[in-house]
């Protein structure tokens, strides 16, 4: 197994989020997921600023029975946890114009990062390709080039993200870390709103 490092400590560079996701620090270990090589991506909301603290490959050998492949894979997600300690994991989702024999080992590589984060207690949460690229380009049809662009000016790196497993991964990172306060206030206010509901029904039933 081998674990390729990208070096994108940005210190205190990097551009704000969106408006209203900067109500807490988080950090999020993005990950793009497959059986030869996936992508990981450690990216942190600090002081109203993005930033990315790891990137990364973790590959393994053709060679190697798919058990072996998949133990390493976990192992290695699992130094990343225990090394940055973030506070949920982003995957991508399956794509389904992958061929079936590519979707099923990128399905079992995502399976094995599931198992690292159960294993913690970490929250997961996955997002399709079309929604990273609507998050990080503002257009589900952006291209992988227009990614790489935007993950480096988001993150305020001195290079385009590479290789492209990494510079994808730091994009899902990014997109749960801008996505997911959002999704929060969504559920909290659906919620609050089944809470209320007896509570109006009461009312409604005083009036009368």
């Amino acid at each position: 197994m081998t674990r390729r490092g990208h070096d994108t400590q940005t210190g205190e560079t990097g551009r704000r989020p969106a408006a209203g996701a900067e109500s807490q620090a988080v950090v999020v270990l993005g990950i793009d997921p497959g059986l030869a090589s996936t992508g990981y991506g450690v990216v942190a909301r600090r002081g109203g600023r993005l930033l990315a603290l790891d990137g990364g490959v973790i590959g393994t050998r053709a060679e190697l029975a798919p058990e072996r492949r998949l133990a390493e894979i976990h192992a290695a997600v699992d130094a990343l946890l225990e090394e940055h300690r973030p506070d949920a994991v982003a995957l991508e989702e399956l794509y389904f114009g992958q061929n079936v024999r590519t979707a099923f080992a990128v399905g079992q590589a995502r399976g094995v990062v599931l198992l690292a984060a159960g294993q913690r207690g970490l929250p997961c949460a996955g997002y399709t390709p079309q929604q990273v690229k609507g998050a990080v380009c503002g257009s589900g049809r952006a291209q992988k080039d227009q990614v790489a662009r935007m993950v480096q000016a988001l993150l305020g790196l001195a290079e385009l993200p590479r290789p492209d497993h990494a510079a994808d991964a730091l994009a899902v990172a990014v997109c749960h870390v801008n996505c997911a306060p959002l999704a929060m206030a969504l559920a909290g206010a659906g919620e609050g709103a089944g809470a209320a509901a007896p509570a109006d029904r009461e009312d409604a039933g005083a009036l009368a």
